[in-house]
């Protein structure tokens, strides 16, 4: 039997971050988890996109984008791209756009809104480095696993069946 999210909660309470329920989930998979691997950046996805571009082998992308509501950083063609690379799913502190067609993609999705503006291309922003939003560190390595409960992150792989 697969876990949920109150499962492992339940289970692992004291090895687990829970972040608040403000993610609306825009992707085609609602359960999904993985390694993570961050990007902190500021309404610029240049390094969302070469990220992405790389091999997911079913990790996590987590992107601070601070919270911003003026433009987007994920898309249907980045999030396209994301599944076609093994990528599990994108958690973005911050907006996406195109929602009527990344829920049709098969990668979780969740992000604090929708905005049609895409975002600057300047070239700026972190790869692997510790971030924090939503009262929850995250950092490179890290597992987390979310569904329509919601999402937590665990230090490790908690060797659960949550598929």
């Amino acid at each position: 039997m697969a876990l949920s999210v109150p499962d492992i909660s339940d289970d692992h309470g004291e090895h687990i971050q829970v972040l608040d329920p403000i993610f609306r989930s825009y992707g085609g998979l609602d359960k999904f988890c993985g390694k993570v691997v961050t990007v902190r950046c500021f309404e610029d996805n240049s390094v969302v996109k070469s990220t992405l571009s790389g091999e997911g082998q079913g990790q996590v992308l987590v992107v601070d984008g601070s919270g911003s509501m003026r433009c987007a950083l994920l898309g249907d063609l980045l999030g396209a791209m994301a599944r076609d690379n093994g990528w599990r799913g994108v958690l973005v502190n911050g907006c996406v756009r195109d929602v009527e067609i990344l829920k049709n993609i098969d990668l979780g999705v969740l992000a604090l809104n929708r905005h049609p503006a895409r975002s600057n291309k300047r070239g700026e922003g972190d790869l692997n480095i510790p971030v924090r939003f939503n009262g929850v560190n995250f950092r490179p390595g890290q597992f987390l696993y979310a569904d329509e409960n919601g999402v937590v992150v665990a230090e490790k792989d908690l060797g659960v069946e949550f598929m």
